[in-house]
């Protein structure tokens, strides 16, 4: 089995009122990623990334277009360590 590629991925802009969010899940829970999004108190949003390598840089292609009505400005990386993976994609409160 491979190991999952893990990618913290902090995206700014107009990415708040927009349904960015609710879009990032149905995106990851479309190439199979685990992890979670959520927003941040500066108006920007953080999304955690866990899967194939191939389907992570995808993710991260989607998340410098956004969903419809975002603008985004930048989307910030780290590489982070998958740890114990999780299962599904959630969004955090």
């Amino acid at each position: 089995m491979t190991t999952p590629t893990a990618t913290l991925a902090h995206i700014t802009g107009r990415v708040q009122g927009v349904g960015f969010r609710f879009w990032t899940l149905e995106e990851a829970e479309a190439l199979g990623l685990a992890g979670w999004v959520r927003n941040e108190p500066d108006g920007s949003v953080t999304a955690l990334l866990i899967g194939p390598e191939g389907a992570v840089s995808e993710m991260i292609r989607k998340l410098h277009a956004g969903p419809p009505g975002a603008a985004v400005a930048g989307v910030a990386l780290d590489a982070v360590d998958a740890g114990d993976t999780q299962d599904g994609f959630r969004i955090l409160r």
